[in-house]
């Protein structure tokens, strides 16, 4: 079961996914936790990344270091809403 923290910050991830990547809602509601981002978006490039991990820090009030992330974060739709309910989680 997942808890209502959890639920929350996964709608933001997808809301960030959607605004910073200019993503339809359907495509970004489709989304599962095996759904590969990095690599497989082309909208999602290495320039994206910045402008995606500073929205998801402005809007879940948590602060990413760049040791933070790595190869893995940025992997899958369920890599990244596991990282940032854990920086949630640690706040």
């Amino acid at each position: 079961m997942i808890s209502e923290q959890h639920a929350e910050v996964e709608a933001t991830v997808r809301a960030v996914l959607r605004d910073v990547l200019a993503l339809s809602e359907d495509r970004v509601a489709a989304f599962d936790a095996n759904t590969p981002l990095f690599g497989a978006l082309p909208e999602l490039d290495s320039m994206a990344v910045a402008g995606l991990l500073t929205e998801l820090e402005d809007r879940l009030g948590i602060v990413i270091d760049d040791d933070d992330i790595d190869g893995e974060t940025l992997e899958s739709f369920g890599t990244l809403t596991r990282f940032s309910v854990a920086k949630v989680e640690a706040v």
